[in-house]
């Protein structure tokens, strides 16, 4: 509980230090800058990386040993995306589809893991793409690329000894958890089934992510080259990982007021760009608000909804 209300205090708190300091009126702009055209892109962007998230969760779930049908998690991604985007935290709608699934499928246990692993894999897969992309191309952090890297690998070399040095057998916490996580990372991550499928789906996904920011920056008004633009929209689109946000807005719109105007550009720019992929994104969401309407016919008052559904 404590956590929960941190995490929410801290959006609050993050987004009041940038009304203070730059005003409403880059919020107001990117809302106003939405056009048709830009819905539209967000719309089917939205249909690619939804389906990608859908089809990397099955495979993940599948290697664990839990059914889950391709469009049975088209419709809990959606329902998921959704709820992400319109509650504090950004990640309820991760829990609400892990813990569904799992009591859907009689083992939550394995359900909330297939879902843990799966954000997991994606988030390293998006790390890896904006350390190639942020060396390639002049951005705000550059110089301390070489240091962030070397940190990144002393940690992944740190987690590895430390799997090695923790004891494997006997009853303990420590020796079940971790039994438990490389048998999970062997069979839902790493095996011969689903290592290309969560690689090429969590790499499209990134691609269709970007894809909507850069949308986002060009319907904000920004002319300014793809070249700048891709390293500042990646840094904001790492800070969405951050779960101190409200309906998805609070460290997206930090980040991007300070790559917007560390690279030359405006903080007021930067707003604009991630008010209107906030906008962009709760748009293509909205098949999943229709989820849970249809969820909510079915199920009849006062009564609880039968199969795994959608």
């Amino acid at each position: 509980m404590f956590w929960a209300w941190a995490r929410v205090v801290g959006g609050v708190g993050l987004l009041a230090v940038l009304l203070w300091q730059v005003g409403t009126g880059p919020f107001l702009a990117g809302v106003r800058l939405i056009d048709a055209p830009a819905l539209a892109a967000a719309l089917l962007i939205g249909v690619l990386t939804t389906v990608c998230a859908a089809w990397r969760w099955s495979l993940v779930a599948g290697g664990l040993g839990v059914r889950l049908p391709l469009a049975t998690a088209v419709a809990h991604c959606y329902r998921a995306v959704f709820l992400n985007a319109t509650l504090p935290g950004g990640v309820l709608g991760d829990v609400h589809r892990a813990v569904r699934h799992g009591r859907d499928a009689g083992d939550v246990s394995r359900g909330i893991r297939a879902v843990v692993w799966e954000r997991a894999a994606g988030q390293v897969v998006l790390v890896a793409v904006a350390l190639v992309v942020l060396a390639a191309f002049p951005s705000p952090v550059r110089p301390y690329l070489p240091a962030a890297a070397a940190l990144l690998v002393a940690a992944g070399l740190a987690a590895v000894l430390l799997a090695r040095v923790l004891p494997r057998t006997g009853r303990s916490r420590w020796a079940r958890g971790l039994r438990t996580a490389v048998a999970d990372v062997r069979a839902g991550l790493l095996s011969r089934r689903t290592w290309f499928g969560v690689l090429l789906a969590s790499t499209v996904m990134v691609a269709g992510h970007l894809a909507t920011f850069l949308v986002a920056a060009r319907t904000a008004g920004s002319d300014a080259p793809l070249s700048r633009l891709l390293p500042l929209t990646l840094l904001a689109l790492l800070a969405m990982g951050l779960p101190l946000n409200i309906a998805g807005f609070g460290p997206r719109e930090g980040v991007a007021a300070w790559v917007f105007g560390a690279a030359g550009l405006t903080a007021a720019q930067g707003i604009a760009t991630a008010t209107v992929y906030g906008g962009l994104v709760l748009v293509a969401s909205l098949p999943g608000a229709a989820v849970l309407l249809a969820r909510r016919a079915r199920v009849p008052a006062g009564g609880r909804e039968t199969g795994d559904g959608c």
